[in-house]
């Protein structure tokens, strides 16, 4: 009975889903097992009669789940189940089958060719992400809003700016994903305690041809594991993109608010509810999701690196351990990225509250232009800022707009003709190289993209 919201399939695509369900694992494992079976084969070790026999009955088609698992129920052992039950379907050929092999030879390669797949779906949906932030960027170029730090108004900056910001960190985490593959893709061959004794002399031939015909890398050299490092690295690359994704959410969450009112979740007018008691509510329920689920692929980090520990050639600490870290992570992430795509596709914009809560601090916001505007005009930088501040508290106290409190002061008006405070109090002319730098964001992510064959 499910029991998990991946179980039931709350949460997950069906295509990520699929990688991980039994049956699938079961059918990377028989792929070993075949390959293997072929690369004896390829160096004289067996019959090419027999190997084709087993790589025609490696297939769930004829090794039935239910059988391998009522042999485990006998044995203890999955990988014993599997060899008897795929030997069972082979006849006289399945003496050849696991020849040589330790149960972690076929269990970590075949995780391999499971991570090849769900990484596969994974850099194809930041690729997806990446394009949908670069077009928002561009759109918004000019889209003039407050900046905030503290959560307090700083200064102007446009909503085009975030959108490049989150291009160039979903950027960094393509090349990370790309960096980590080559590490992370690797199967191996070696034996009880990685010293291939018992593939014999072709020992590393055997290895070498198995994951050629897998398409996956061997690894270098390994004990009776693939050693845990690789599998971790990929655990902490998820976990950052998480919490990009969370950061991502939490913004627009945090624009969500009635009180700033500047971007929302999309919401099905029709028949969407936000709540079950309020009609009126409008939750940014998917991005709430986004940010839940970042916490649990973040708690992935601590086992993941905790399994790379073993004790002498391997232990059973990290086997548990991870039949529930490598699926949930990748399970996750990649529903996250479908949430996140789907989320700014959708996402609402009104741009004219964004310019009313500009207006909230009364044209304060402006301080640093007006004091900056002042030291040129021949006031020290420090005296500039005493003055300023002074005067932004006035404006504050006395609930004047900060234009007006300007004018009025007669040091002010020494250095300032009105037309200059005009211009010093315009965000527009106050956005430095923000409209520059999304340009460069721009061309430099669509260089990228085009190195990787993709169009904008």
């Amino acid at each position: 009975m499910p029991i998990l919201p991946i179980d039931t399939r709350r949460y997950g695509s069906a295509e990520m889903l699929d990688i991980f369900d039994e049956e699938n694992r079961l059918q990377k494992m028989l792929e070993v097992e075949a390959a293997l079976a072929w690369a004896h084969s390829q160096v004289g070790n067996i019959p090419a009669a027999d190997a084709k026999k087993i790589g025609q009955k490696a297939s769930t088609k004829y090794v039935k789940l239910e059988r391998v698992k009522e042999i485990e129920n006998e044995t203890r052992h999955d990988i014993m189940a599997l060899v008897r039950a795929l030997s069972e379907q082979c006849g006289p050929s399945g003496a050849y089958v696991h020849l040589g092999a330790t149960s972690s030879d076929i269990l970590d390669t075949a995780t391999a060719l499971q991570l090849k797949e769900a990484t596969a779906i994974i850099e194809d949906r930041l690729n997806e992400l990446e394009s949908i932030l670069l077009s928002r960027a561009k759109q918004h170029k000019e889209s003039v809003m407050m900046g905030r730090t503290h959560g307090q108004h700083a200064l102007p900056t446009t909503f085009g700016f975030k959108f490049a910001v989150w291009t160039r960190e979903v950027a960094r985490h393509i090349q990370r994903l790309q960096d980590c593959k080559p590490r992370l893709l690797a199967g191996k061959m070696s034996g009880a305690v990685g010293t291939q004794a018992g593939l014999g002399e072709k020992g590393l031939q055997i290895q070498k041809l198995v994951m050629e015909k897998l398409g996956i890398r061997a690894s270098e050299i390994s004990t009776q594991i693939v050693q845990r490092d690789r599998y971790a690295e990929l655990t902490c690359v998820l976990a950052i993109l998480a919490s990009s994704l969370d950061n991502i959410a939490s913004e627009i969450r945090e624009l969500q608010r009635p009180e700033i009112g500047e971007a929302f979740e999309a919401f099905e007018r029709k028949k969407q509810v936000g709540s079950s008691t309020m009609p009126h509510k409008r939750n940014p329920m998917i991005c709430e999701r986004i940010c839940g689920l970042a916490k649990i692929l973040r708690s992935l980090v601590g086992p993941a690196l905790e399994n790379v520990p073993t004790w002498h050639e391997r232990d059973l600490t990290q086997s548990s351990c991870e039949r529930f870290v490598i699926p949930e992570e990748c399970i996750l992430i990649d529903y996250m990225l479908i949430l996140m795509i789907r989320v700014l596709k959708g996402l609402e914009v009104d741009e004219k509250r964004m310019l009313k809560n500009m207006q909230v601090t009364q044209g304060r916001m402006m301080s640093e232009n007006v004091m900056l505007t002042l030291v040129k005009k021949g006031l020290g930088r420090q005296d500039a800022h005493e003055l300023v501040r002074q005067l932004a508290i006035k404006s504050h106290t006395e609930q004047a707009e900060f234009k007006q409190v300007l004018s009025e002061n007669s040091t002010v008006q020494k250095l300032l003709t009105p037309k200059e405070i005009e211009h010093v109090m315009d965000p527009r002319n106050y956005l430095g190289t923000a409209l520059k730098q999304i340009d460069q964001v721009i061309v430099q992510t669509k260089k990228e993209r085009k190195k990787r064959g993709l169009q904008d």
